[in-house]
Parts: C-alpha cells; sequence; structure tokens
C-alpha cells in the first residue's frame, strides 16, 4: 500500500461509470466486427475489471506516459489488446475513436497484440502467452531494486518511488510453463508490489478448458507462497453480477499484503452479456456477427443502431482520470522534490539513469588484459569486467540460473537481492542486493531481464550456458522485437566446452541467434575483446545483445606489438587483427575469418601460410550485426572485394558464412552434434585446426582463379559425433 494510491474504500462508481463499461462492451465488439477478426470476448467480460483498474486504482497521467510515480499495467492476455486500447482511449492516452476502429490494420495505433513503442501507454509488447506475466515479475524487481537505489531508508508505502504492477492474465498466461518458473521466483522473491488478475473464465479457442487445464490454480499459487483471493461474479454458478466492489476490495487486500505477490481469481463468463455466443469458444477469438452484436447492445441498454459510439459527458468523465488523483499527485509531486532537495547525488543518479547515460569516463574502468599464450577463459575474463564496473555503474546487475560461477557474473563482494531469510553462507545477501539468482528458470530469466529493463532504470543481465539459449528463445526475440537493452550471457559456448557432450555442445545455436532480427551477437576472442564487447554492448541502448563466451582458456593476444592490432576494433564488429600483403598486389592473398576460440586457429594457420610464402590477413569478427553496421569504405577496408579467397572458422554450423566468404570462400565448421571428451581431442576429431584452416585458404585461392569456384555441400546430420 502507497500513501500516494487513490482510494479504493469507500469505491467511488457513478452512473457514469457504469456507462463508461457498457460503452466500451459495445466498442470490443464492433471494432473485432469491422476489421472481421479478432478477440472481442474477454474485451467484454473483463471491461469492469480493466476500468476499476485505469479508474479507480492505478497510480498514473494520461499526458506522462513515463512519469516514473506511476503504477505499471501488463496485459499478459496479449490477444485482447482492445482491453488495454479501450482504456488508453478512455483515459486520454491518445488513442481516439477512428484508432479503435482501425484495429489490427496497417500503419493503425491498435495493431493485433499491444506492442510496445508503438501504443501510447503500451508498458511491454504482450502476444505470446505467459511472457506479460513472467516480464511483470522482472518490473516488481526492478521497482525493488530502483528503490534500493534512490531510497531505501523510506518507510514501506511512503517513498516517491513506491508503487505496484498489475497484470491481466488469462488461463492460457497460467497454462504456459514460464509464468510457473516466474511466479515460484516471485513468491520466493517476496513481491508484494505485484499484482495479477487472473480472468478465470475457464474458456480458450479450443472452448472448455477442462479439456487440458484443471488444476486448482490457487493452491498452487499458495504453494508458490503467494496470496490468493477469490471473486466469483458468476455467483458459484447460480447467476452473473459484476461486482465490482467486491473486486475493488480485493485489490484493496492485495495493496495491503506487501510481504507477497498477489493474485485475484475472477471468475467470468467471457462475452457476458452477449446473448447467444457468452461462454463459449466461438467469442474467444471470431468476430461475433451483426445479429449477436445488436443483441448484446440491446442488453446493455445502448442504441442497436449506432457503431463506434461513446457520449461525450462520459468521455469528457473517464479523461479526467488524472484530475480525480490531483490530491494524490500533488502529494507525490511535495514527497519526490523533498526526496531530491534532501538526496542531491541520488537525485543525480536519477536524472543519468532516466536518461540512459552512462557516467562520464567510465570506460576507464574497464580492464586491460597482459599478453599470455596460456591466456583465459573470456567467461573468466567477462567476470573480472563486472567486478570492474560494479562501483561506477550502480544500475548494472545481474545473475544466472544457478551457474554463477560458471557464467562468472558474479561481482566480486556484492550482495545477492533476496529477502534476508533466504539468503545463504555462500551468498549473503538483502532486498536490495545485486546479484541475481534465478535458480534453473532460464526461460523465466529471459522474461524477468526484459521486464527489469522496461522499467526503466537499470541495465541488468542474466547467464546461462549457449545450449541452454533455447530455452529462452521466446524471451529473446521479444526483446529484439521490443528493441530494448537486454543483456544475455550465454557462455560454453562450442565443443570447447569438452566432457558434458552434444547435450550441452552447441553447434547451430550462433547461426540460429544471428537469425533473430535486431538481436546482436558478440563473440570476443579473446580476453580484451571482452572487454570492448562489454563496453560496445552497455554503450548501446536500442537493442539486446547475447554475449558469447568460452568455457576453455583461450590466448590474450599481445596487443599493439608483433603486429596484432589493438582491441578497439571490436566495437566494430569486425577488424584486421594481423595483416599480410603480397606485395605484387598490394592485397592479401586470403583472408581469414574467425570469431571467437578459433580466431587462435587462424592466427596460427596465417604463420603456416606465410611459410609457403602465403599473405594472409586474419580479421576477427566478433560481431556480425556490429560490422553490418558499419559503412561501405570500412567494411571495404577489412574485406577488400578484389579478395575472393576467403576462409572463416567457427565451432558451428557454417550456416550464413557463404554472404562473408563468397563463392570461392571456403568454411571450416561442425555440420554435426558433438562428443564426450576433452576440448582439444573434439577439435582434433572434428577436422577444427589451424591445418584445416591453412587447407581451406589453398583451397579457397586455387578457386579464386577457377571459372568454377563453388565448393561441394557439406551435408548435415544428427547423431552423437564419435558414432558417425
Amino acid at each position: 500500500m502507497s500513501t500516494f494510491d487513490p482510494a479504493l474504500k469507500p469505491l467511488d462508481w457513478s452512473e457514469l461509470d457504469d456507462r463508461a463499461v457498457k460503452s466500451i462492451k459495445a466498442l470490443a465488439a464492433d471494432a473485432v466486427e469491422k476489421v472481421g477478426n479478432g478477440h472481442p470476448g474477454t474485451a467484454i467480460s473483463l471491461a469492469p475489471a480493466a476500468y476499476l483498474l485505469f479508474q479507480k486504482t492505478m497510480r498514473h497521467d494520461p499526458a506522462d506516459e513515463h512519469w516514473i510515480g506511476r503504477d505499471r499495467f501488463v496485459l499478459s492476455a496479449g490477444h485482447s489488446s482492445l482491453t488495454i486500447y479501450l482504456q488508453l482511449f478512455l483515459a486520454g492516452y491518445g488513442l481516439e475513436m477512428e484508432d479503435i476502429a482501425a484495429l489490427r490494420t496497417w500503419g493503425s495505433k491498435t495493431p493485433g497484440h499491444p506492442e510496445y513503442k508503438h501504443t501510447a501507454g503500451v508498458e511491454i509488447t504482450t502476444g505470446p502467452l505467459g511472457q506479460g506475466l513472467a516480464s511483470a515479475v522482472g518490473m516488481a524487481f526492478a521497482a525493488r531494486r530502483e528503490r534500493g537505489l534512490l531510497d531505501p531508508e523510506a518507510p514501506a508505502g511512503e517513498s516517491p518511488f513506491d508503487h505496484h504492477v498489475y497484470v491481466i492474465a488469462s488461463d492460457g498466461d497460467l497454462e504456459e510453463g514460464v509464468t510457473s518458473e516466474a511466479s515460484s521466483l516471485a513468491g520466493h522473491q517476496q513481491l508484494g508490489n505485484l499484482v495479477v488478475i487472473w480472468d478465470d473464465n475457464k474458456i480458450s479457442i479450443e472452448d472448455d478448458t477442462n479439456i487440458a487445464f484443471s488444476e486448482d490454480v490457487l493452491k498452487r499459487y499458495e504453494a508458490y507462497g503467494w496470496h490468493t483471493q477469490r471473486v466469483d461474479w458468476t455467483n458459484g454458478g447460480t447467476g452473473y453480477a459484476e461486482d465490482v466492489d467486491a473486486l475493488a476490495a480485493a485489490l484493496d487486500a492485495a495493496k495491503a499484503e506487501t510481504g507477497k505477490p498477489s493474485i485475484i481469481a475472477l471468475r467470468t463468463i467471457i462475452g457476458w452479456p452477449s446473448p447467444t455466443k457468452q461462454n463459449t469458444g466461438g467469442i474467444h477469438g471470431s468476430a461475433m456477427g451483426a445479429e449477436e452484436i445488436k443483441g448484446l447492445k440491446e442488453i446493455l441498454g445502448l442504441d442497436p443502431e449506432k457503431s463506434f459510439h461513446i457520449d461525450d459527458e462520459v468521455l469528457a468523465y473517464t479523461r479526467d482520470v488524472a484530475g480525480r488523483q490531483s490530491a494524490q499527485r500533488e502529494a507525490w509531486e511535495k514527497a519526490f522534490a523533498a526526496w531530491s532537495e534532501a538526496n542531491p547525488e541520488r537525485a543525480a543518479l536519477l536524472e543519468r539513469l532516466a536518461k540512459r547515460q552512462l557516467p562520464e569516463g567510465w570506460e576507464s574502468a574497464l580492464p586491460v588484459f597482459e599478453a599470455s599464450e596460456k591466456g583465459t577463459a573470456t567467461r573468466a575474463a567477462s567476470g573480472k569486467v563486472l567486478t570492474a564496473l560494479k562501483d561506477v555503474l550502480p544500475e548494472l546487475w545481474g545473475g544466472s540460473a544457478d551457474l554463477a560461477g560458471s557464467n562468472n557474473t558474479t561481482m566480486d563482494g556484492e550482495p545477492s537481492f533476496i529477502p534476508a531469510e533466504h539468503a545463504t553462507k555462500k551468498f549473503p545477501g538483502n532486498e536490495y542486493g545485486r546479484t541475481l539468482h534465478f535458480g534453473i528458470r532460464e526461460h523465466a530469466m529471459g522474461s524477468i531481464l526484459n521486464g527489469i529493463v522496461l522499467h526503466g532504470l537499470t541495465r541488468p543481465y542474466g547467464g546461462t550456458f549457449l545450449q541452454f539459449s533455447d530455452y529462452m528463445r521466446a524471451a529473446v526475440r521479444l526483446a529484439a522485437l521490443m528493441e530494448i537493452p537486454t543483456t544475455f550471457v550465454w557462455t560454453h559456448d562450442s565443443i570447447g566446452l569438452g566432457e558434458d557432450g552434444p547435450t550441452h555442445q552447441p553447434v547451430e545455436h550462433l547461426a540460429a541467434l544471428r537469425a533473430i532480427p535486431g538481436l546482436d551477437i558478440v563473440r570476443p576472442a579473446d580476453a580484451n575483446e571482452t572487454a570492448w564487447a562489454w563496453r560496445g554492448i552497455l554503450e548501446n541502448t536500442d537493442n539486446p545483445a547475447g554475449l558469447i563466451l568460452t568455457r576453455q582458456n583461450v590466448p590474450t593476444f599481445p596487443r599493439g606489438t608483433d603486429g596484432f592490432a589493438g582491441a578497439e576494433g571490436t566495437l566494430k564488429g569486425a577488424y584486421t587483427l594481423l595483416d599480410g600483403v603480397n606485395p605484387e598486389t598490394g592485397t592479401p592473398d586470403v583472408i581469414l575469418i574467425g570469431t571467437g576460440s578459433e580466431v587462435q586457429l587462424a592466427v596460427e594457420a596465417r604463420e603456416a601460410l606465410a611459410a609457403e610464402g602465403v599473405a594472409a590477413r586474419v580479421v576477427s569478427m566478433p560481431s556480425r550485426e556490429w560490422f553490418d553496421k558499419q559503412d561501405d569504405e570500412y567494411r571495404e577496408s577489412v574485406l577488400p572485394a578484389a579478395v575472393k579467397a576467403r576462409v572463416s572458422v567457427e565451432a558451428g554450423v557454417r550456416q550464413g558464412w557463404r554472404e562473408i566468404v563468397g563463392d570461392a570462400g571456403r568454411s571450416v565448421s561442425l555440420e554435426h552434434y558433438g562428443a564426450s571428451a576433452d576440448y582439444k581431442k573434439l577439435y582434433e576429431e572434428f577436422g577444427i585446426t589451424a591445418e584445416a584452416v591453412a587447407a581451406a585458404a589453398r583451397e579457397s585461392i586455387a578457386a579464386a582463379g577457377s571459372a568454377a569456384p563453388g565448393a561441394a555441400p557439406a551435408p548435415q546430420t544428427g547423431g552423437t559425433g564419435d558414432q558417425l
């Protein structure tokens, strides 16, 4: 409960409120009917609940959608996009009647599912069921961490940074595994700032959910550690009454429970009071038809001949929601001003974080690693980078999915983000701590990270093995779709992890992740590239990145000596690490292009080729995406078009490399799964060696002068690598 919340007791519900709810029920039906497809049922039956949230419960300001004191709202049931669009229309977030009428059409502000940055007032893109609720857990994480950074001493409920995260979730959301993962963690974290309304309507596309979903959801959530309540608008199946007072009382009780997240099971009849299609799968995801809409409007007491209509006095009333909250807003502004005056350093931090700016000179804290043939694993180098940044970037925080020691995602000496009662001897912490522990919940980790970013002020990261990025893919894709700077740390990036074998060895993953538009994949070759990779990731706020790191040691190259370039070229995605020039042509005879742990193989192959009089250039290409963003002149300077002989080397499938190496180019790659053995043995057995790179270079040079330069296909195969 916050000092600045609108009062729900007694509930102020007038005839105008009732008329507004009836109007948006009709508008939901009209909008889907006009476009011919969509999901009217939930928007109709949930109209009173959504209205209660936006008009009576939540703290928000349509004129200032990014107000830091606002509550957050997540429509996890994204298919019912009208549920939020109609509330944004009523409240005055910039949607007008023509926008409601343009539902699901080209260029409209009302796409089929709510989209972040597309429609004012939408806090997150939702659609894939479960993602919204799981990311809302991340928002609740962020709210607590941000309070710890800015106002930790304030009594509970009295800080201007105290607020709630509200969620409307469907049956489908609660069936998805990601919500089970995230909800379990939310209960463990005692997130009293999270309130979920579950629309328990027992209908999905396949009609009655009893065909696949019969558990006692509230018992499950009670076991997770949640505060649970039930509001039954069906009166036990004996009738139907939209009892907003009962729901308001439940919301009030949820806000009063500060030690647990809350879920309210709201038993509804989908599409009520539609005359013949209510409580059927038919109204869940299809237009209702003209006669059904006419009947609905008649039952609601509306003119059936009018479409897309709301009375002016009703709209004027709902658009004064900020005015009705003016007393609470004034109190909040006074509290915020007092906090700012009393905490000038924290206020300056807030100003910087709100702009997503990094502090001046922060990069000077990045470590520089000395040259070493033995080298270090890039995962270990990454851990050193994070520890080096802990004091200069308080917004940076994160952890892993039960792999802290393997992913090296823990900043030395930083407490865990955990209620004190759950802290352990190995991981002491408190509710405002910095190290995140997701447990073995990779999918939820991805969603929670997105929610933290969306909340607005901090930069989270989360780690697991690259193989398990598969579990996270839905969340990763949404991060790219939303263009938010979530950082995914994926270690143990190849057969180089060794004895754990093919179940844990990524083969197709780099190609699969590079296929996601808007996701930067960064695979540094050594410790210094790793430091620069973190710099590039943190300086970018436009899209997510996956940082791909080794388990095994790789050499730390002697930067600036022996012909080696500095690592600053990492920021350009690819650069000439070592050059070789044929004095007759003024260009290299062949270009050897590597990523990550395989760059060292290109360096060794260059030496072997030089002994034969072949001039080879070694290009380190940590990020294809960053390289693609460079101008033509720079890309030509690294990969001159005149040099057709090229070799790529990467311990994964060659898919995607043809556009880099060209017809005459060759790829040293892995077109099958790995095996359980020492990593050096695996590289040797699978032909990912310096000798193989040199041989491919000779073949590519020959092909470049041939009329038929193409390479023979390399069929992919399943099965364990040592049994082929």
